[in-house]
């Protein structure tokens, strides 16, 4: 086979040729000068890209979509969207009805946060009431009976004073506990009780001059054994706390009530005939001050006028104011944190005669 080129075969003949220049001749026309900038090296730099500024761009470039953009997309309620998918919306509560307060003393209406239970004085502050209810003439007619027993008993020796005495003391014990809201509380009453009896046996035992002595050693070893029952207890440490406070507070009135029974017969005849007075003229219908102005005059009276038959003379009047200021502090005591009617006759009739008992001592002691 021959080698030889046939007849009209050009050897520069490049079939691809036009093919190459035309991407050439497109991108000389897009690029002006771009041909050039091969050949010229200094007309190259013209034509380089020159980066001015930073050259790593932190900042994000927020672009705005155009109309034209908007167009394709269908109109929405971008609103209704947003109130549907919030997951920090909260849902809606059902209404649910306020239940009525149950039928008893000392509850108040139910509440779905808790606190379901309010005192007598919380809700007497809500409604904009006091909640300071003095005991009445009811109450003040026992204290003054109750006054009168003892009065006219001292006159006739110390066994006939310990019957209205203790009848005192148990009043007492039973009538704190429930003014400070713990009711049944059995065994701090009967601790109470128990220890004003051993105060009236020790003081019978060792006579009225040793009376202080056989007060103060009874309540320092009744503080111990209310201790001791609290240390027993399994409730929790507040109830214990609350629970203690209210036994030693009982057991220290009704031990200290036996005072009547350590001081001079004339001394304790004066004082309870003024304390009775006193709470009489307390319980009449009148302002607070003018009140306690005409009580502490009328014991003052009553004072210079059984003194008068005991023999203390005008020394009486002041006996008698004395033991009114205790008394009507324990009347106010009594009166306190909105009570119940069974306080009124159990505290408001014992806590002016009990109150009064260290001033009967200490003043018939002076003055006698």
């Amino acid at each position: 086979m021959s080698n030889q080129p046939y007849e009209g075969y050009d050897e520069g003949y490049d079939p691809y040729a036009q093919q190459r220049q035309q991407p050439q001749q497109a991108q000389a026309q897009a690029w002006p000068g771009h041909q050039q900038a091969y050949d010229d090296p200094q007309a190259a730099q013209q034509y380089t890209q020159q980066w001015q500024g930073q050259t790593w761009d932190t900042q994000v470039q927020q672009t705005r979509p155009s109309a034209s953009d908007l167009a394709y997309f269908p109109p929405q309620n971008y609103q209704a969207a947003q109130q549907s998918h919030d997951p920090y919306a909260q849902p809606p509560r059902p209404e649910v009805p306020e239940a009525q307060a149950p039928a008893g003393e000392g509850y108040g209406p139910p509440s779905l946060a808790g606190n379901a239970r309010i005192t007598d004085a919380q809700r007497a502050r809500l409604e904009g009431r006091s909640p300071i209810i003095e005991p009445g003439m009811q109450p003040a007619g026992l204290t003054a009976v109750l006054a009168l027993l003892l009065s006219v008993t001292a006159q006739v020796g110390s066994y006939a004073l310990v019957v209205p005495l203790v009848v005192l003391q148990a009043v007492t014990a039973a009538g704190w506990f429930r003014l400070n809201g713990m009711w049944p509380a059995r065994q701090g009453i009967a601790l109470a009780f128990a220890g004003a009896l051993v105060a009236d046996v020790a003081l019978l035992a060792a006579g009225r001059e040793n009376g202080p002595a056989a007060i103060l050693g009874t309540l320092g070893v009744w503080v111990l054994l209310s201790l001791v029952m609290q240390l027993r207890s399994h409730a929790d440490p507040d109830t214990r706390i609350t629970s203690l406070m209210a036994t030693v507070a009982s057991a220290a009135l009704a031990i200290v009530a036996a005072g009547h029974l350590a001081a001079d017969p004339d001394a304790v005849t004066v004082g309870a005939a003024a304390v009775a007075v006193a709470v009489l003229a307390r319980a009449l219908p009148l302002p607070t001050v003018a009140s306690v102005v005409v009580s502490l005059l009328a014991a003052a009276g009553a004072g210079i006028a059984v003194g008068g038959m005991t023999g203390m003379g005008a020394k009486g009047a002041l006996l008698g104011a004395g033991a009114a200021v205790c008394a009507l502090i324990g009347h106010r005591v009594a009166s306190y944190d909105y009570p119940s009617r069974f306080v009124h006759f159990t505290a408001g009739v014992a806590l002016p005669l009990a109150a009064a008992a260290p001033a009967v001592y200490l003043l018939g002691r002076a003055l006698v």
